[in-house]
């Protein structure tokens, strides 16, 4: 996932702002982490450099 991508990146529950974790990353991307909406207090992964923006009941 490119850091790029946060700008438009808005929680699928609430649409609330998503901040982010980076657990590796490379100079191009973010290949494993976390976007995190504190307004519905859910994570979403992202592994592979995908993040899987799925509503909780849906992963």
């Amino acid at each position: 996932m490119k850091r790029d991508l946060m700008e438009i990146l808005a929680c699928p529950v609430c649409k609330g702002e998503l901040e982010l974790t980076v657990e590796q990353e490379d100079e191009k991307e973010i290949i494993k982490g976390s976007l995190y909406c504190k307004n519905c207090n859910e994570t979403y992964p992202i592994e592979d450099g995908i993040p899987n923006l799925l509503p909780p009941n849906l992963r």
